[in-house]
């Protein structure tokens, strides 16, 4: 398995590696049909990591770039304390580098390959899963492949969520509102899914946690055959027996998981309100993280770095140039700056873009918390999933007449902030924006 983690050991000195002069590679973890896991180690903090190293070529000739891209854009929205974090993303002409955080438990498949677990343990993982799972559905990700397998311990016995190479976002969603790829471990998966019909992707996840509960109560599959249809046939009709040892509100819980027809299959919501689950469930600390403020990227610093600029910050003509003969595609610019970024071009003077964006922020009810040296911050008054959400746009000059604004999210939710750019930031800058990154030139 790509994922797989192991008890930490000392990185072997005449074997190791150093990767963009940051992290040291060292032994081999665990590797799968198109990855290779090593132990890592960042060499400025000493922190430990697993980096994921993906071959190029064979994703290419596998068709499989576009599922690399989707792994990363959903470990990049899922923050949460039971979900692997991907901490940064390299690449070489030959290799894609993810630097994860390492986990060194193991698989949890490691743990029900030696029989049944207690009803406790088993409660404290299905929580903390379903607690995961919420907060991806939640986000508009479905994981489509949830089993023993996937799901990593800490140091702590927590459980983490990793492998999201068959996630699904909402983009993938046809124009009936379901998603219709066939993907997923068969004994995992829900039968919907087998039906090839189109599917909610939350509701097949839900049927693979109600699996996954089985497996760990009972130390077995509750749809077994030697004959892979006859399996099928018992998936279809949710066709199971209880072992004698499992609880009566345990075989209730898992009888509203396991239900055939997905429209009467338990929600999140339910689950989180079933007796048997509630029995010491408290909620992760990770709903009011809030990612790091980032604003120190690329400034330009003098003697006087403190005073108010008179003019934007420059970028290099040449570059833009060449920016613009690729499809006015702006990223490779900023691709190293923040996260969650949007930038679009302007005719306008640095100071025009300044009161617009300052009177923007009063329009939308924000409180500017710093305004100078062409850059504005502004935070929402509201609550959201993760905090205020605060919004950072930037102003900077790339020609004479021609400015580029690269807004990102400072703090807050993902999601929030995508809502945000979507309705309300795009249609008030139309008068002052030439063009969007990524869009072609149609204002000339």
């Amino acid at each position: 398995m790509d994922s797989v983690q192991e008890d930490q050991q000392p990185i072997d000195r005449s074997s190791r590696s150093i990767i963009f002069g940051k992290f040291e590679m060292g032994r081999l973890l665990g590797q799968g049909t198109f990855a290779k896991v090593y132990y890592g180690k960042n060499l400025k903090t000493s922190e430990s990591v697993a980096i994921k190293v993906i071959n190029k070529d064979e994703v290419k000739k596998e068709c499989m770039m576009e599922q690399i891209k989707r792994e990363i854009s959903v470990m990049r929205l899922v923050r949460h304390p039971n979900v692997i974090e991907l901490k940064e993303v390299m690449a070489t002409k030959q290799k894609i580098f993810f630097v994860m955080e390492y986990v060194k438990g193991g698989e949890l498949f490691a743990k029900v390959a030696k029989g049944k677990l207690k009803e406790d343990v088993a409660r404290k993982y299905f929580q903390q899963l379903i607690s995961a799972v919420d907060f991806c559905h939640s986000r508009g990700i479905s994981h489509r492949d949830l089993k023993p397998e996937n799901l990593l311990l800490d140091e702590n016995e927590n459980l983490k969520i990793s492998d999201f190479g068959l996630s699904a976002l909402p983009e993938q969603l046809r124009n009936d509102g379901l998603l219709h790829t066939q993907c997923g471990t068969p004994a995992y998966v829900a039968p919907e899914v087998l039906r090839k019909k189109g599917y909610d992707g939350a509701k097949a996840d839900i049927w693979s946690c109600g699996v996954i509960l089985y497996v760990l109560l009972a130390g077995f599959l509750p749809f077994q055959d030697e004959n892979v249809m006859n399996m099928y046939r018992k998936v279809f009709k949710a066709e199971f027996e209880f072992p004698p040892w499992f609880s009566y509100e345990a075989k209730r819980l898992i009888s509203r998981l396991l239900v055939a027809d997905p429209e009467r299959r338990i929600s999140i919501q339910g689950i989180m309100r079933f007796p048997w689950f509630c029995k010491g469930f408290t909620t992760p600390i990770g709903f009011s993280i809030q990612e790091p403020v980032e604003e120190n990227f690329l400034e330009q610093k003098d003697d006087n770095s403190e005073s108010k600029k008179s003019s934007p910050p420059f970028y290099n003509a040449f570059e833009f140039i060449s920016s613009m003969s690729s499809g006015f595609n702006l990223s490779s610019l900023f691709e190293n700056r923040k996260k969650s970024g949007s930038l679009f071009t302007s005719k306008c003077s640095g100071s025009v873009i300044m009161n617009k964006l300052e009177s923007l922020a009063k329009k939308l009810n924000f409180r500017i918390v710093m305004a100078k040296d062409y850059k504005v911050k502004m935070q929402g008054v509201s609550e959201g999933r993760k905090g205020k959400l605060s919004v950072t746009a930037e102003v900077f000059e790339v020609a004479p007449e021609v400015a580029v604004v690269e807004f990102s999210k400072s703090a807050g939710d993902t999601f929030e902030y995508k809502k945000l750019y979507e309705e309300d930031l795009r249609p008030a800058l139309k008068d002052i924006v030439w063009s969007w990154q990524g869009e072609c030139n149609s204002q000339e």
